[in-house]
């Protein structure tokens, strides 16, 4: 079934842009229009997240951020069949070099980022490096095996990229070190995490907000230069990727501010342009305040409060 679905996709990825976005513009009027997709969380979030914002301004980033949504699947899809010539007009790097002399310098980057843009694109960026470069992407399996199969293909469908299961990312780091080879991997970090995978808390988007230091951990561990991975869109189906330092010593910062200095530089982005962020996901579910009531760490791990535990 899966690769039936992959088959009758990358055939739909064949149709010129044009084409595409009238698939999305009827996604969209269904999506919003008709079903109202999770316009609850939208507006609960955006209202939270702006709240010197009027009505109006908060419906016209919902509307606007919708008809992003629908789009992003099909410049997704678009990635299964896109020309390298092509890909150059649509999605545009302005300092590549940076991490080229990173490389040149002997160390791999890390690259951290947000579900801001078309994240999936960014498998692309091994197109502006040379060809012994590795473009990773750490990625977590999705529930239906259908779509997790499809996507596995979109963002392993340009050269130089590689797909890790974030389980298994410093294996992976380390055999590309022992090997020789110099990589740039992409951490998607703004992810609303597990109970127990919650090491820091936040401010971000008016929210005091947990979140995920995996991505700074191995960075760190791995003394990668670090990078903030900004995307913007100019207009409908052009992106243009720029690569913000955040540090190149790691190790030198204290603890967490990786990721401090990155939601910082998310958040600033996502103000710029609120409707590119990916609004449906239900980010503030968990509050600071009940994992306080629930939850100790101790020995850096969260563990359960044993009241907790007999109830």
């Amino acid at each position: 079934m899966a690769k039936i679905v992959y088959h009758l996709f990358h055939l739909i990825s064949l149709l010129p842009w044009c084409v595409l976005y009238a698939l999305a513009d009827f996604e969209y009027f269904w999506v919003y229009r008709v079903v109202g997709y999770r316009r609850k969380i939208v507006r609960a979030n955006l209202s939270s997240a702006f709240p010197e914002k009027s009505r109006d301004e908060l419906r016209a980033i919902e509307r606007k951020f919708y008809h992003w949504f629908c789009d992003y699947f099909f410049e997704a899809v678009k990635l299964l069949s896109i020309s390298p010539s092509e890909l150059r007009q649509h999605f545009h790097i302005t300092n590549s070099s940076e991490i080229e002399e990173c490389f040149e310098q002997g160390q791999n980057v890390g690259g951290i980022l947000g579900h801001y843009c078309n994240w999936e694109w960014l498998s692309c960026v091994g197109y502006d490096l040379p060809d012994n470069r590795v473009v990773g992407l750490v990625y977590s399996p999705l529930h239906s095996k259908v779509f997790d199969y499809l996507f596995q293909r979109i963002r392993s469908s340009q050269p130089h990229s590689v797909l890790v299961p974030k389980h298994d990312i410093l294996r992976a780091l380390l055999r590309l070190r022992q090997e020789g080879k110099m990589s740039i991997f992409g951490y998607i970090s703004d992810q609303d995490p597990k109970w127990k995978n919650i090491h820091l808390w936040l401010p971000f988007l008016h929210h005091d907000t947990g979140v995920f230091t995996g991505a700074e951990r191995i960075m760190r561990k791995m003394n990668n230069a670090v990078y903030y991975v900004e995307m913007s869109r100019p207009r409908r189906g052009y992106y243009t990727m720029t690569y913000r330092l955040i540090t190149k010593e790691p190790q030198k910062l204290e603890p967490n501010e990786v990721t401090r200095r990155f939601f910082a530089m998310l958040e600033e982005t996502i103000r710029r342009e609120p409707a590119y962020w990916l609004w449906t996901h239900n980010r503030w579910k968990r509050t600071h305040e009940e994992f306080d009531r629930r939850f100790q760490v101790v020995n850096g791990k969260v563990v359960e409060r044993q009241q907790e535990r007999r109830a």
